[in-house]
Order: structure tokens, then sequence, then C-alpha cells
């Protein structure tokens, strides 16, 4: 019987809550399909913090690079906002993915039929069938540039730098190429070509590799006309690849258009398969403790892992039909309206019940 190690990141406010309710669903899936998880606890962002001073201990590095893969729940919260902009509970997730190469961000925005009325957009917008993926370069741009704060001439100033090289490009517009082919087939690269050097450059590089992609049918946009047409025409779109900044605005808008950021699980990928699976939402502090979280996003960042660093496909599609039973019986609060044809319950009620799913 195959045995995979996980790391496990509980993190800060929601995190532990989500993340028990996903080893739950991630063990049962485990049994159903005849292999064996063995999961390795470390510490990330503000518990680390508490714990060790610093957002992300070289233990938890050494934890994460022996392990199969990287289950992640949320960092961060109001408790370590005067930490210094260095020791923030951000910099060790950002840190993690730094150390881990993981340079590529799936994000996929997908409706369960069950929850198109819990979309913002208009059913005859949404149309039949909502189903996009935004691969996002996570280790470079101006989230990495060179930056800096002071005063000259009696006033405050600060910059942040965009900078790409070619090969930090390559590598996410050729993981881009390889979803398209396995979708729909359609890819959509968004920048700033108008304004932006880095984009520029970008935009070259993809129509560039874009000839040994003939079955791949290419199209550009600006990310202002992109973020339009992600509310006017999402059923367009099939796979967006962009840049660190934009990928990291658009996904959340486009998580917001399948009905709750609740929902949406992504994947930060490295080479050969290895990866870190985390919901997109962040870590809720005001409802932290009280059962009252969506574990879902969560649940579906383990059939994420399944898929894609384990190979275990099998698994992976266990969970989502798992899920989408789940929904025509039961929401969350974020995803609970009267009349909705199903029970409001509590983060570990949809954990029990989505792992009883699992088939």
């Amino acid at each position: 019987m195959k045995t995979y190690t996980i790391a496990v990141l509980h993190g800060d406010g929601i995190g532990p809550e989500i993340v028990d309710q996903a080893v739950k669903v991630l063990e049962k899936t485990a049994s159903c399909c005849g292999f064996e998880v063995k999961l390795t606890p470390a510490l990330l962002g503000g518990a680390a913090i508490d714990a060790t001073g610093v957002p992300l201990p070289e233990e938890t590095v050494a934890v994460c690079k022996a392990a199969d893969a990287v289950l992640l729940g949320a960092v961060g919260g109001p408790k370590w906002d005067s930490q210094p902009g260095e020791n923030r509970p951000e910099k060790g997730l950002l840190g993690i993915r730094k150390a881990l190469g993981l340079y590529a961000n799936l994000r996929p925005a997908v409706i369960f039929p069950p929850l198109r009325d819990a979309s913002p957009l208009k059913p005859d917008i949404i149309g039949e069938e909502l189903d996009l993926l935004v691969v996002r370069e996570l280790t470079g741009g101006i989230y990495f540039g060179e930056r800096q704060t002071g005063v000259e001439a009696g006033e405050r100033f600060a910059w942040d730098t965009e900078r790409y090289a070619e090969h930090e490009i390559r590598r996410i517009v050729q993981v881009a190429f390889d979803m398209a082919e396995k979708r729909r087939g359609r890819l959509t690269s968004v920048d700033k070509a108008n304004v932006l050097d880095s984009s520029r450059l970008w935009r070259s590089i993809v129509d560039e590799m874009a000839q040994a992609h003939p079955t791949v049918a290419v199209n550009h946009l600006y990310v202002d006309n992109c973020a339009m047409q992600l509310v006017r025409d999402p059923g367009q779109f099939d796979v967006i690849v962009t840049s660190n900044m934009f990928g990291d605005i658009l996904s959340d808008e486009a998580s917001m258009i399948s009905g709750s950021i609740g929902m949406l699980a992504s994947a930060s990928l490295g080479d050969s398969g290895f990866g870190l699976y985390e919901p997109i939402h962040g870590s809720a502090p005001d409802i932290a403790g009280q059962d009252k979280a969506n574990p879902l996003a969560t649940i579906l960042s383990v059939a994420m892992l399944l898929r894609y660093s384990l190979n275990e496909a099998a698994g992976a599609g266990k969970i989502e039909r798992a899920v989408a039973k789940a929904l025509t019986q039961a929401r969350t609060a974020d995803i609970f309206t009267e009349g909705c044809g199903a029970n409001l319950v509590t983060c570990s009620e949809m954990g029990e019940l989505v792992a009883a799913l699992v088939e």
C-alpha cells in the first residue's frame, strides 16, 4: 500500500478548523482508494511567530521539503499587525513558496450547480457553465522586486519594482499552455503591455511560445479590460495566465463570481509536481474558533493535492463529487440563503458530511 507524507500547516484564525475537516476527508478518501497518508504538522505565520519569533522557522521548511505535498490553512490576523514588515505572518507564506520553488499558482473558479444562485452575476451572464482557471506567477514580479521607503526633501516616499526574467515568464506560460491543452484549448494572457516594459516582454514570450502549441487559441488582454470581461462575460475564459500581482487581484475577482470565496481552492506548484495546497480566502479571525467557517475550499484543495502531486485522480474525483452532493443537503453560513433547500450547518458538520459522502 502506498504511503504519502503530507506536511500540514494549520496556520492562524480559522486555519486549524478548516484543515481539520480537510484532513477528515483526506483520510476517508485514502481509505476508499487504498493508500495511506502520514501527516506531519509544522508552524507557519502568526502561530510560528508566537512559538519561535519568526513567521517561517527553518524546521517548517525542512518538514515541507521532506513531504510529498503541503496542506495549508490560512495565515495572518490583527494580532500580528504590530510586527515589522519583514516579520509579518504573510512573509512566512511568501517565504515558504520561495523556499520550495513554487512558481505556478493554479486557482480554479467553478460554480457548482447548487450554488448558481449564490453568484452575484445574473444567470444569463454566467451562462450554462463557469469553469475557468487562473495561472498566476508566484515568485517574481513586484512582490519580490527591490523596494525602498524613506524621506527626501522633507516628505516620505516609497517605491517598488516589477522585474521579470525570461526564464520566469517561460516556465509559468508553459504551465498555462499545458493546462489549456488538457482543458478547452483557450489561453488568455493578461498584461499591461501598453504601459509596462515587463508586460511587453511577457507578451512577446507568450507569442513566441504559442508557435509550439498550435492547438491552443491565444489572445491577449490588458488587465483592466480582463477585470471588466470577467464580470461581463466570464464564460469566454478557459485558462488565464498572468503575473504575480495581476493574478492575485483577478483570481479574487473570479472567486466571487463563483458564489463565495469560501469555495475556491488553489495549488502552488513547482517542478516535478510538488505543491502547496490552500484555500484562497484569509484567516477570518472574526469567526475563528466559532465553528462557522466554510471548509469546502480547503477540502477542494485536498482534491487538487491528490490530482497534481500524488497522481491520485480517482480520489480527487471522489472528493469533488462528494462536495457537489453535500451542497444539495447542507450549507455553511457564507453560502446559505433562506429557501435554498439545504440545512445550515457548522464547519465541522460540513466536513463530516463530505467525508461520509466520499464513496
